[in-house]
């Protein structure tokens, strides 16, 4: 009676009420092959206490005791414990896709902040008020390019994240604009600049880059803006890896960036709900998809903040709408600017020192083992590196799971060519010893079979 409220009176005043009899007779409208005529095969209730040791057991099967060195676009960073402090009160975590946001004025400021602090890090004019994730925001991007400069076409960079990619593929399959996928420099890791300027046409929206791209290196955005603009095509930069921004020049160059920003406090939780962001040049404000908060002042000329744009299909005719994004990530996005309140701007820069730190320093120990290179090294880098073994990856994360350490990712299921290559992901939260002992397990001769 507590999960299943009505009592065996109440369900016969209701089948009376409509003059049926019994459920058989309020189900005898569906054929009889299709109604289950015997119980369920459940196992018996249990009380709370049994349930509740039931979760605790499974969750015991979780791997939260194994160090990882995954990465690929959703990573591990240390979140301070005032985020959940806050984000958890009331006002925000019950309000947290406004639909009326012109009375909470808590809330809106909140996305205010938000916008003003992504719009700073990326060098960008204007933020929007978050997308759903980077991968979304990154295929919303390409839409607002082509509708920018009313080209139907774009040119994609095979170092964006792959799902990306994908998601990107999966916009614009049924609407007859077609992409082209650019290689990348075998030494570097880089871009093709040569094979990008040959795709790049009159006819070309936009160029898509991720910078640090899918196997951590930082591209030349300066020159890829050049062969964009050349062409009057617009420099969309994704960003996976939002800390970067600590320490790696802003795409100040591009029109417009699009970036994930779950490192910026937002637990990995399986994969989400993470936090992409959209921010533009302030020409092209109309197009952005998703919402905007502003700053005005009421008639006394107090501070107050607005929802300045809310281009939903739910307000303007269906055809006018720039996105079919319904809302906005907005107690995810308050999450992260409770990150970047708590961090600053010079804490922000330790942050990705530190990062930069541990990753030159796990770098520099596993490609040192027997049988093992570096690959890219001809460019720079953030926290993310490609190894090359002679051994077989699946033989490495073997050996290292038996560890309770979670290796690489295999490349080769993205990138055939990149055979036995794994990337790997060195964070703040990677303490030395567990980089010196992965590097221990992998120097050990193979267990033979």
């Amino acid at each position: 009676m507590r999960y299943l409220p009505k009592s065996d009176d109440e369900r016969r005043q209701m089948l009376a009420e409509i003059g049926a009899r019994s459920i058989d007779d309020l189900f005898a409208i569906i054929p009889a092959e299709y109604r289950l005529g015997r119980d369920l095969n459940v196992p018996r209730q249990q009380a709370e206490s049994e349930i509740i040791a039931y979760f605790r057991a499974a969750g015991q099967k979780n791997a939260t005791d194994y160090a990882s060195f995954l990465g690929a676009g959703a990573y591990r960073h240390y979140r301070p414990v005032i985020i959940d402090s806050l984000v958890q009160r009331g006002e925000f975590l019950t309000s947290y896709t406004p639909y009326q946001a012109e009375i909470t004025q808590g809330t809106l400021q909140a996305i205010f902040e938000f916008q003003t602090m992504i719009a700073e890090l990326t060098g960008m004019d204007v933020a929007n008020a978050s997308m759903y994730d980077g991968s979304t925001g990154a295929a919303e991007a390409v839409l607002m390019a082509m509708r920018v400069t009313g080209r139907q076409k774009a040119v994609v960079a095979a170092t964006v994240h792959p799902e990306y990619r994908e998601v990107l593929h999966t916009y614009l399959r049924y609407r007859e604009m077609p992409t082209a996928l650019v290689g990348y420099h075998n030494e570097t890791g880089r871009v093709d600049l040569e094979a990008l300027a040959a795709a790049v046409s009159s006819e070309t929206a936009a160029i898509l880059v991720q910078s640090p791209n899918f196997f951590g290196v930082i591209e030349d955005i300066p020159a890829i803006a050049e062969i964009a603009h050349a062409k009057g095509a617009l420099l969309i930069v994704s960003i996976a890896e939002a800390v970067s921004l600590g320490i790696v020049r802003p795409p100040v160059e591009a029109d417009i960036v699009s970036m994930e920003a779950q490192s910026f406090g937002v637990a990995l939780s399986y994969g989400g709900p993470f936090c992409g962001v959209i921010a533009a040049r302030e020409q092209f404000v109309r197009q952005m998809p998703g919402r905007l908060a502003g700053q005005t002042v009421d008639g006394a000329g107090n501070r107050g903040f607005v929802l300045t744009l809310a281009t939903r299909e739910q307000h303007i005719r269906r055809e006018k709408a720039t996105s079919n994004i319904c809302t906005n990530q907005a107690l995810v996005a308050l999450m992260a600017t409770i990150f970047l309140a708590v961090y600053g701007k010079e804490g922000m820069r330790e942050l990705a020192e530190h990062n930069l730190a541990k990753a030159d320093y796990a770098a520099k120990t596993l490609s040192a083992l027997s049988g093992t290179k570096l690959r890219f090294k001809g460019a720079p880098r953030f926290h993310e590196f490609v190894l090359q073994t002679d051994e077989a990856p699946a033989a490495w994360s073997r050996r290292l799971l038996d560890n309770k350490i979670v290796g690489g990712i295999e490349l080769s299921r993205w990138y055939p060519e990149l055979r036995n290559c794994t990337l790997w992901c060195a964070t703040e939260v990677m303490p030395r010893e567990t980089i010196d002992a992965a590097a221990k397990v992998l120097a050990a001769a193979p267990v033979e079979a």
